[in-house]
C-alpha cells in the first residue's frame, strides 16, 4: 500500500476575467482574491488586444465586452489600485500588444514602489495561434517574432521571474487541433522563439537556459481526459528532449515543462448548460491527476459560457470546484498514480511519435512562420475541425443534450435567461470613451509625440523595442497610438483563412442531408437565373474566433454555393461594399464578442440605405435569446447559436430565406427510389 506523503503545494488558481472598465474590473479581481484566488488572469477587451484605443471606428461596440479596455498607463493604475503588484503573479492574455502591456504593468508596479525584479506572472505573447485561431494579430509575423524576441531579452535581464511568453496551444484545440498537432504545433512555434531569440544576439549563449527556463505553455484539456492527460505526458517529455538536444540546456530544473491550462470551451454547450459543470470537472482532472505532468496555473470557464459572459457567482463556482479538488481530496498527497500504466505509456508514446513525425514536417518547411504564411497549418486545422464537426452531426461523437440524450426538464438555472449571463451596460463604453479624451487633452502632448517618433526611429533600426515602449508608457501614449506607430513602420498582415485548402469532410451520399441541399442550392440558382448561389460570411468588428464562419464557409462551398469570405476584422461599410460589389444572395455575420447589438444593425441600414432588399442577412455567434428576438424585429431572417450543431441544416435553412426573400416558393426535394 503506497503510503501518503507531504501534500505538494498546490497550483496556482485563477479565473479568467475583466470587463467594462479597468475601476469594474479592479473591484472584481478584489473580489476574487479574497475568495481564495492565488493569482490574476486579466482579460482585456479586443480593442486593447488588436491595438486599437476605444474610439476607433472599428472598436464600436467592442469597448468592455470580452475583457477590461486598457487605453494608457493611467487604466493600468487603476486596474490594479491596491493590489500589490510585488506579491501578485499575474497573468495577461495579450499577444500582438503584449510589449505594450507589460510596459504599462511595469510602469504601474515602480509607481507602488515594487522591486521590478521581483515581479511574477506572464504574458500570452504567442502570436502564431493568433494567426491560426484567435485572429488578433496586428503585425506581420518577421516584427511578430522581433518583439517577442525583443520582450525575452529584456526581462531576462530586468524582470528574471516573469514569464515573457506563454507558448499557447489552448486556441488550437479551438480551431480544431488534434492531439498530435496541437503538441506538434505548439513545439514548432517554442522552436521559432528560441531560434530567433539564440540568433539575435540579445542574449549570450551561456544564459539561454535562463531564457528556456522561463519559457512557459498554456494549453487546453477535453472531456477525454486520458488523452488529454496523456497529451500532457507527450508534451513534458518532447521538452524536455528539444531543449537538451537542441538548445544544451543542461540544467533539469530549466528544462521542465511548465504550463498553465485553461479547460475546454469549445465543448460548452448552450444545451442542457448544466452539464458543463461535470465536463469542467473531468477536463481539470486530466490536467491536475498525474503529478509527473500536472499543471502549475489552472483557470477554468463558467458553465454558462455558451449562453454569454459570466457572472461574478458563476466565476466563483469554478474556483470552488478548484479548491474543492486541491484542499477536500487526497490528490496533492501521492506521487504520479499513473507511473507503470501500460495504457498510459502506450497513449502517450503515440501521441508522442505522431507529434514529433509533425514537427519534423514543418520544420522541413522552414520552421513555423513559412508555415502560417503558406496556409499549411491553418488549413490543417480547418479540416481538422470540419471533420469534428461531421462526426457530431452524423452522431459517431456523443455531446449529451445537444445530439443525444436531449430531453430534459425545465432547469431552474436558465428559467430566466437574461438574468443567467453578465451583460455588459452600454453606458460603460460611453465612459471610457470620454476618460480616453479627457486623458490625451490633460497629458503632456509634446513628451507623448517624442516619445512616439523615437519609438518609430528604434523600429526601423534593430534596436530592442522594449526601453522606447517603457518610454511611451511614462509619456501617456495611448494603446492605440502605439501600435498605429509601429503600423507605420512594420505594416499590418491578414493571415490566411485556410477556407480554400480544407477537404470536404462530409460526402454528399445518396439520398442524404448534403445531396438534398445541394439540389436545393442548384434549383434556386437555376430558379433566379445565377450560375451560382452566392454568400457573403462577414466578421464584423473585433471577433477574432473564426472557427464558426470558416466552417459555414467550407460547407456552404461544399453544398454548391460560390462563397465570398474575406476574412476577419472588417467594419459593416466594408462587408456592405462586398456584398454590393458581388451580388450575393445571403449576407451571414458572425460575432462571438457580445457586440451583436451594435454591429448587426449597422449592417442592415448600410444595406438598405444601398437599396439592397431582398439579399436575407442571418447571424450566429454567442447570442442571447432576447437579443437574438431582438435581432429579428429588426430585420434579421434568422440568428443561430452553438444549439444549432447540424452546419448542413444552417445551409439548408439559408437555402430557404433566400428562397422567401426572392418570393420563390418553398423547395420541395425530388422522392427518392427509397419513397416511390
Amino acid at each position: 500500500m503506497t503510503e501518503p506523503q507531504k501534500r505538494d503545494r498546490p497550483w496556482l488558481m485563477r479565473t479568467y476575467a475583466g470587463h467594462s472598465t479597468a475601476s469594474d474590473s479592479n473591484a472584481l479581481y478584489r473580489r476574487n482574491l479574497a475568495k481564495g484566488q492565488t493569482g490574476l488572469s486579466v482579460a482585456f477587451d479586443l480593442p486593447t488586444q488588436t491595438g486599437y484605443d476605444s474610439d476607433h471606428v472599428l472598436a464600436r461596440g467592442e469597448v468592455g465586452r470580452v475583457g477590461v479596455p486598457v487605453g494608457h498607463v493611467g487604466d493600468m493604475r487603476t486596474l490594479f489600485d491596491g493590489i500589490p503588484l510585488e506579491r501578485t503573479n499575474t497573468s495577461m492574455t495579450i499577444n500582438a500588444t503584449a510589449m505594450w502591456l507589460l510596459a504599462l504593468y511595469q510602469v504601474v508596479a515602480e509607481e507602488q514602489g515594487a522591486d521590478v525584479a521581483k515581479l511574477t506572472g506572464t504574458t500570452q505573447n504567442d502570436i502564431v495561434k493568433e494567426y491560426l485561431s484567435r485572429g488578433t494579430h496586428v503585425f506581420p509575423p518577421g516584427p511578430s517574432v522581433r518583439l517577442i524576441t525583443d520582450m525575452i531579452a529584456y526581462t531576462v535581464g530586468n524582470i528574471p521571474k516573469w514569464n515573457p511568453i506563454n507558448i499557447c496551444s489552448y486556441h488550437l484545440q479551438e480551431a480544431g487541433a488534434t492531439p498530435v498537432q496541437e503538441i506538434a504545433y505548439a513545439m514548432c512555434t517554442a522552436i521559432s522563439v528560441l531560434d530567433a531569440v539564440r540568433d539575435s544576439g540579445q542574449v549570450p549563449a551561456e544564459r539561454m537556459g535562463e531564457v528556456v527556463a522561463r519559457i512557459s505553455f498554456f494549453v487546453n484539456a477535453g472531456v477525454r481526459f486520458v488523452e488529454e492527460m496523456c497529451k500532457m505526458r507527450a508534451f513534458a517529455r518532447l521538452w524536455e528532449k528539444v531543449t537538451l538536444e537542441r538548445y544544451g540546456v543542461t540544467d533539469p530544473k530549466q528544462r521542465r515543462f511548465r504550463y498553465g491550462v485553461q479547460v475546454n470551451s469549445l465543448g460548452l454547450t448552450e444545451a442542457q448548460p448544466e452539464n458543463n459543470v461535470q465536463r469542467i470537472v473531468l477536463e481539470m482532472l486530466a490536467v491536475t491527476l498525474s503529478k509527473d505532468a500536472r499543471a502549475r496555473a489552472v483557470q477554468l470557464p463558467a458553465w454558462n459560457e455558451a449562453l454569454g459572459l459570466p457572472r461574478p457567482w458563476d466565476q466563483q463556482w469554478s474556483l470552488r470546484i478548484q479548491q474543492v479538488l486541491a484542499y477536500e481530496s487526497d490528490l496533492l498527497e501521492y506521487g504520479d498514480i499513473f507511473n507503470g500504466s501500460e495504457v498510459i505509456e502506450a497513449k502517450t508514446d503515440a501521441l508522442l511519435a505522431g507529434a514529433e513525425a509533425e514537427i519534423a514536417k514543418v520544420l522541413e518547411m522552414g520552421g513555423v512562420i513559412p508555415a502560417v504564411e503558406s496556409g499549411y497549418l491553418k488549413s490543417n486545422l480547418v479540416a481538422s475541425h470540419a471533420a469534428r464537426r461531421a462526426r457530431i452531426e452524423s452522431g459517431e461523437d456523443k455531446i449529451i443534450g445537444v445530439n443525444c440524450f436531449d430531453t430534459t426538464e425545465p432547469s431552474p438555472l436558465t428559467a430566466d435567461l437574461d438574468t443567467a449571463i453578465m451583460v455588459v451596460d452600454p453606458a460603460s463604453e460611453r465612459s471610457v470613451l470620454a476618460a480616453l479624451e479627457a486623458w490625451r487633452a490633460e497629458r503632456d502632448e509634446a513628451a507623448a509625440q517624442a516619445s512616439l517618433a523615437e519609438l518609430k526611429a528604434v523600429a526601423a533600426t534593430g534596436a530592442n523595442l522594449m526601453p522606447a515602449t517603457l518610454a511611451c508608457a511614462r509619456a501617456g501614449v495611448t494603446t492605440g497610438e502605439w501600435s498605429f506607430a509601429l503600423r507605420e513602420v512594420f505594416g499590418e498582415y491578414r493571415a490566411p483563412t485556410g477556407v480554400g485548402g480544407a477537404p470536404v469532410a462530409v460526402a454528399a451520399e445518396p439520398g442524404g442531408e448534403l445531396e438534398q441541399v445541394r439540389a436545393a442550392v442548384a434549383a434556386t440558382a437555376a430558379e433566379l437565373g445565377a450560375g451560382k448561389l452566392r454568400l457573403l460570411v462577414g466578421k464584423p468588428g473585433l471577433d477574432g474566433h473564426s472557427n464558426g464562419a470558416e466552417q459555414i464557409a467550407v460547407r456552404a462551398r461544399d453544398a454548391g454555393f460560390e462563397v465570398v469570405y474575406q476574412g476577419i476584422r472588417l467594419t459593416p461599410e466594408q462587408i456592405v461594399s462586398a456584398a454590393v460589389a458581388e451580388d450575393v444572395h445571403c449576407v451571414g455575420l458572425s460575432i462571438l464578442s457580445g457586440a451583436h447589438s451594435e454591429l448587426v444593425p449597422d449592417v442592415l441600414k448600410r444595406l438598405r440605405r444601398a437599396g439592397v432588399e431582398d439579399v436575407p442577412v442571418i447571424v450566429g455567434g454567442i447570442i442571447p435569446a432576447a437579443d437574438g428576438e431582438a435581432l429579428k424585429a429588426a430585420g434579421v431572417a434568422a440568428v443561430f447559436t452553438p444549439k444549432d450543431f447540424g452546419i448542413t441544416t444552417i445551409i439548408g435553412r439559408i437555402v430557404d430565406e433566400i428562397r422567401l426573400a426572392n418570393k420563390l416558393q418553398p423547395w420541395t426535394p425530388a422522392p427518392t427510389a427509397a419513397t416511390n
